[in-house]
This record gives structure tokens, C-alpha cells and sequence, in this order.
């Protein structure tokens, strides 16, 4: 089996910061791409950033500056920097895992629970 452990949502106010973790465990052999992807309430859920085992990443146009995306491949952790928030990133914020796991030749993805973002003054 595997898990993904998600943390560091919570309330901010405009202008401030958050951080996000994304722990992958279990049985895993290899993490390929991670990333994370967020859903604010009637909207479709949408690519924030990804970045690859070598750490080439990629952000959403609309987010670049302002979030950064970085990993911890001994950890299998992800990590999501979120500076300058505004109100429109609120949101659940999920992390994406694909990893190949322990005795398999696919790779998998996997869905973190989500985490909720609200930023609010």
C-alpha cells in the first residue's frame, strides 16, 4: 500500500505565505513525477506545478513567481512554496504522486487527500 500525507493548508491573509508538504510511503521502489494541482469550489480541479525526479519543473502561467515547487527525493516529499497569496488561490490543494512500487514494473499515480488553502483577510 501506499500513502500520501498531506499538511500545511490553513487561513492566511493576502500578502502572506504558506507552505505545503506531501509525504509519499509504503511500499515504493522509485517516485517518478510529483506535483500539485488544486479545485477552488465550482471549478475544475487545475495543474499548479509538477516537477520531475531530476527536478525540472513546471508551473502553471499564472503562478509563476509566486509559487515554488521543489522535492526531497530521499524523503519522497514534495514541497509547494506559496508566496504573495491572494484571495483567488483559495482552494484544496492536492499533491500527485506517480511512483512505481515495490515487486512492480508500472508506474501508478496517486492522489494526496487535499489540503485546504483559504486566504482571507
Amino acid at each position: 500500500q501506499v500513502q500520501l500525507v498531506e499538511s500545511g493548508g490553513g487561513l492566511v491573509q493576502p500578502g502572506g505565505s504558506l507552505r505545503l508538504s506531501c509525504a509519499a510511503s509504503g511500499n515504493i521502489f522509485r517516485v517518478s513525477a510529483m506535483g500539485w494541482y488544486r479545485q477552488a469550489p465550482g471549478n475544475q480541479r487545475e495543474l499548479v506545478a509538477t516537477i520531475t525526479h531530476r527536478g525540472t519543473t513546471n508551473y502553471a502561467d499564472s503562478l509563476k513567481g509566486r509559487f515554488t515547487i521543489s522535492r526531497d527525493n530521499a524523503k519522497h516529499t514534495v514541497y509547494l512554496q506559496m508566496n504573495s497569496l491572494k484571495p483567488e488561490d483559495t482552494a484544496i490543494y492536492y499533491c500527485n504522486v506517480r511512483l512505481q512500487r515495490l515487486g512492480r514494473v508500472d508506474f501508478t499515480e496517486y492522489w494526496g487527500q487535499g489540503t485546504q488553502v483559504t486566504v482571507s483577510s
